[in-house]
């Protein structure tokens, strides 16, 4: 039986590999800042080790294809449908399956489990495992203490899902304990299609690392058509499991999802600065000053901008759309010399699109060279 599961572990490798070769890559447009990368990351995933529809490669396959960065496979450790058509019950065995092509690929595959439980504590996340098989706990507590020796990065899934907390989205003196005892690391504030306003709150006042996850079961395409999936930007100073992981610790990270950017203001303002380029050209008309600017957007983002307070000595739009991958020529006007003489023309601007820790806008200044 061994040798059998290993020449079928060895046909579907093979077969997995063929298919890739046939398969293109589509890279994700978002700018590194200043001293760190921007990874792009799906923490949450599951495969027909747990309750998924598909084999373990596969999952590194999609993500070669939507260009990510780093994924981790999160299979249930207490729900396994599919258990009676498995050799045997191996809580590590997705990640072994999935690594030979993640490292060919040049995915980063993180090894993780999720712990399952009803309310509360809800469904953990535990990535950065070492083994997978003793976080088979009677008490929940123990599977997480678990993964703390372990070394795992420990966060909270969908908190706000109706299935759990069909009332409403509460902190619960469970996770109070694990926060506590240095387990609880941080928390979705997004899972498949689902935003959750009060994770991103607790996530500010009890310093969580915000995440943003697919949850993916079925093909990632069946779920998302012709959109991306939901990820997590994470800052890292190298595309590593190392510099991963510290910057998890870090809280240095960024929820993208359905066109949105929500996160901390000293990530979200150099990512949206990196993504454009302003360009000025003068024109001068009888009884005022004409600047044509033109701003290109270089990122996958369409970034949404609202004029927050007025500018002086001139007049802008009041609203802006960036569309990604295009440049829009905007005109300034103004009937006073100041236009004229002004060294730096402030436009103020606030992206609607991309939302901080408190829930606001990001603020942003856009300096136009006169």
């Amino acid at each position: 039986m061994s040798n059998l599961k290993s020449n079928v572990t060895s046909f579907l490798f093979f077969i997995s590999v063929l298919s890739v070769s046939a398969q293109s890559r589509t890279e994700i447009a978002i700018p590194d800042i200043p001293g760190y990368k921007t990874l792009k990351c799906d923490f949450h995933m599951h495969t027909v080790f747990s309750d998924g529809d598909v084999w373990p490669t596969i999952r590194v396959q999609e993500a070669w294809q939507e260009g990510l960065d780093a994924i981790a496979i999160t299979d249930h450790i207490e729900y396994l449908p599919h258990s009676q058509d498995l050799a045997e019950i191996d809580h590590n065995r997705s990640y072994e399956i999935a690594e030979p092509l993640a490292k060919q690929m040049g995915i980063v595959l993180i090894p993780g489990s999720e712990i399952t439980r009803k309310m509360p504590p809800g469904h953990l996340n535990a990535l950065f495992v070492t083994n997978a098989n003793l976080l088979e706990r009677e008490d929940w507590m123990d599977a997480c203490l678990e993964a703390k020796e372990q070394g795992a990065f420990v966060f909270w899934n969908h908190p706000g899902w109706k299935a759990q907390q069909p009332d409403s989205t509460l902190w619960w003196t469970e996770h109070t304990k694990l926060l506590e005892k240095g387990i609880l690391n941080g928390i979705e504030v997004y899972n498949e299609k689902e935003y959750y306003p009060e994770a991103l709150q607790w996530a500010k006042s009890k310093q969580l690392t915000l995440l943003c996850n697919s949850d993916v079961h079925a093909p990632i395409a069946i779920v998302y058509p012709g959109t991306h999936r939901p990820m997590t930007l994470v800052f890292a100073t190298e595309k590593s499991k190392g510099a991963i992981k510290q910057a998890l610790k870090d809280r240095r990270t960024v929820a993208y999802f359905d066109n949105q950017l929500v996160g901390n203001r000293q990530f979200l303002t150099p990512l949206f600065m990196g993504s454009i380029k302003i360009k000025t050209k003068q024109a001068g008309l009888e009884n005022h000053q004409l600047k044509k600017i033109m701003i290109h957007n270089s990122s996958d983002i369409n970034f949404h901008l609202k004029q927050r307070q007025p500018s002086i000595g001139f007049s802008c739009p009041e609203e802006i759309v960036l569309e990604a991958h295009r440049t829009v020529f905007l005109d300034l006007t103004g009937t006073s010399d100041e236009v004229k003489t002004m060294e730096r023309l402030q436009l103020f601007y606030e992206v609607t699109n991309l939302n901080m820790l408190s829930g606001k806008p990001l603020p942003v200044n856009l300096e136009v060279v006169n």
